[in-house]
């Protein structure tokens, strides 16, 4: 009998072991503060109890364990379901630095180059004209100064856009709707008959660049796009809740997006890819295993015993690739640069929140956030479901974390 209390014991305390994606530890162990944390949880809890937001998940990593992780609100309020820590989100952009992972590894294989011209690998995007003048229906073109390149659509410089403007070439993306295809190989034929809004190589637009390079894995690798994503880093990152297709079986599990109409939460219809693994937008998962992902980024390309990226390639990932632009930072306060599929840091000041420079990541469009901070060997998660993207809340989480860092 005592032998098998003690096999029963063994085996709760695997189950819970295994439960967690991270080794879990206390703040003060890892360099923060408890009381200064309660900052951070006051604010979400607010957040979730006025109905501002319905719900959140948080998570802060420091030297590779789990410092803070904590639910706030529902995920679906109309059946009061909470959030929980295994709640399944709509990641959308932040399936672009997987993506981008992906590329850097065949880049590390040998089989192409951050210079190679696109149109090598993807044929139907050689000749494509650059956008001058015209009209919708008569549209000027002129020859593109030069090919993209693998590097143009890793930094968004490809002259490939979305389409969400008021000018002619965004309304000739909506007409021709190529994120709109049932495949991405028809997604590619609808993106060459489309003009470059510029020339590649001339400024950074964020783009629909992740997604053709997704089928750019595809081509080279000779798998589908999804099937090399779950072998090569999800699966060997034990990520066993990230999907293109969420399983039928994990769908109750699903958080709800919700945005503000007529001063009430309402529920939005979430991603819509008929399945399609698109490279830009198309992941779901959990914070738990996004957290995997972004510690194998902290490690330098490595996660308990499984090596995707050599450490050099990741520092490469994380520098600022838009220097020689006339503009070489993203958004308004020219606080962060470009890197190889996520946002750096270059300058903190600017930025007026703490951080360390070198600050990489990326959010999605349901107001998802991830950084990775290799200075201070942390990562910082924040998964809310809210449309439009809250670019104000992610900030102040980024801040409340760090002010919690004393050590």
């Amino acid at each position: 009998m005592r032998a098998m209390r003690l096999l029963l014991a063994a085996l709760l305390l695997l189950s819970a072991a295994t439960a967690q994606p991270l080794p879990l530890s206390t703040p003060e162990k890892e360099g923060f503060s408890s009381e200064r944390l309660e900052r951070l949880h006051r604010w979400l809890e607010k957040l979730a109890e006025s109905g501002e937001r319905p719900g959140a998940i948080a998570m802060i990593l420091r030297n590779g364990r789990i410092v803070d992780w904590r639910t706030y609100g529902l995920r679906d309020v109309e059946n009061r379901l909470p959030m929980e820590k295994d709640t399944v989100v709509h990641v959308y952009s932040m399936t672009k630095p997987i993506t981008s992972v992906a590329v850097m590894m065949l880049v590390e294989e040998g089989r192409l180059t951050l210079d190679d011209r696109v149109d090598k690998f993807i044929p139907e995007l050689k000749g494509l004209k650059v956008y001058k003048g015209g009209t919708v229906d008569r549209p000027v073109l002129e020859d593109a100064a030069r090919p993209i390149t693998v590097k143009h659509l890793l930094t968004h410089t490809s002259g490939l856009i979305y389409g969400w403007g008021n000018d002619n070439v965004s309304a000739l993306y909506r007409k021709v709707d190529p994120l709109g295809a049932p495949s991405l190989k028809e997604f590619i034929l609808r993106l060459g008959k489309l003009p470059l809004a510029f020339h590649p190589g001339e400024r950074y637009e964020y783009s629909v660049s992740i997604d053709v390079l997704g089928y750019l894995v595809e081509a080279v690798s000779g798998e589908p796009f999804d099937q090399f994503v779950e072998k090569r880093i999800t699966g060997p990152l034990k990520m066993t809740d990230t999907h293109f297709k969420l399983p039928e079986s994990k769908r109750p599990r699903l958080a709800k997006i919700y945005s503000r109409r007529e001063g009430k939460l309402t529920a939005q219809p979430g991603l819509q890819t008929g399945g399609v693994p698109y490279g830009g937008m198309g992941l779901y998962s959990t914070i738990g295993d996004y957290a995997r992902f972004a510690q194998m980024l902290v490690n330098g390309g490595h996660l308990d015993g499984v090596r995707l990226l050599g450490r050099k390639t990741v520092d490469l990932m994380m520098m600022n690739h838009l220097g020689g632009l006339a503009k070489p930072t993203i958004g308004g306060d020219g606080a962060d640069g470009f890197g190889l599929g996520g946002a750096v840091r270059i300058d903190v000041a600017n930025s007026g929140r703490p951080a360390s420079e070198g600050l990489f990541g990326w959010n999605g469009a349901a107001s998802t956030y991830f950084r990775v901070d290799r200075k201070e060997k942390l990562a910082l998660l924040l998964f809310l479901q809210w449309m439009p993207f809250d670019q104000p809340a992610l900030n102040l989480f980024e801040t409340l974390v760090y002010q919690a860092l004393v050590d």
